[in-house]
């Protein structure tokens, strides 16, 4: 073994023994981010980062379990006002956008309803129309704005959907997402709901799973936009500003765009 090849082996040593040393940054994250977070969390600990261990879930539940003192030193929200609310209350560093979202409809097997028509179909009487819960979960916001905006194009329209609206995740007693299995898909799979508004990177995988399901775009004037927030929890250690860095680096962004979600490092 030639003298370099001997101090590269050496440094990998002492760097990975170096790596297991730190303590793992305890991460909070939406649920929506599960895929793409547990990748970027691999990436960053085989970059020479700690390990990080992930809790996954609604974004407003988790800002609440954190503000009881739970112990978390990073916090990504699908939302910027949950991760504000921390910061607000001196618990969080001011939070940055890291990426984006938008809310998508997903269809089950056989709904007939197309980009034009979602309006219509959503108010059908006779389709059930899945949402997450408002407050718990910034899915289940986002789809109160879509009905606010829904409001402006047809009077009456908010009271509508506001009604018959099934509030069927993200809220304290919603069933947990089952292992390597979308909610979503398994809510339209057994059709507890016909349509769901959920973001697109969930309809996304939702349709992957579930034969026949499709994404179906929200028509414009109905489109709602999701800026994700990342934030390190006080007091953070340095470990948990290496990983916000690291969330934000090219390669991390990378990532979340393998995923479907729109770069917004810092905008």
């Amino acid at each position: 073994m030639s003298l370099r090849i001997a101090l590269f082996a050496a440094a990998l040593v002492a760097s990975a023994s170096s790596a297991a040393q730190q303590p793992a940054v305890r991460l909070y994250a939406a649920g929506s981010l599960r895929s793409a977070m547990t990748d970027i969390a691999n990436a960053f600990t085989a970059s020479g980062g700690p390990e990080v261990k992930a809790t996954f879930g609604p974004s407003g539940l988790l800002r609440e379990r954190i503000e009881k003192g739970e112990p978390a030193d990073v916090f990504a929200s699908a939302d910027m006002e949950n991760a504000e609310a921390l910061a607000r209350a001196g618990r969080a560093a001011r939070p940055v956008v890291f990426a984006r979202n938008s809310l998508c409809a997903l269809a089950g097997p056989g709904v007939d309803v197309t980009t034009g028509t979602l309006l219509d179909r959503m108010l059908d009487p006779g389709i059930k129309l899945g949402t997450s819960t408002p407050k718990a979960d910034p899915s289940g916001d986002y789809a109160w704005m879509l009905f606010e905006k829904a409001e402006k194009q047809r009077p009456g329209a908010y009271k509508a959907l506001d009604a018959k609206a099934l509030k069927l995740v993200g809220g304290r007693d919603s069933p947990q997402p089952p292992p390597n299995r979308s909610l979503y898909g398994v809510m339209i799979a057994e059709r507890r709901a016909d349509i769901f508004l959920t973001y697109c990177t969930n309809a996304m995988q939702a349709v992957r799973e579930v034969a026949g399901a499709r994404v179906v775009a929200v028509p414009e004037a109905l489109t709602v936009g999701a800026d994700y927030g990342l934030t390190t929890v006080n007091p953070a250690p340095p470990s948990a500003a290496r990983f916000v860095d690291f969330v934000m680096s090219p390669e991390a962004q990378r990532i979340l765009a393998r995923f479907g979600f729109v770069a917004g490092a810092g905008r």
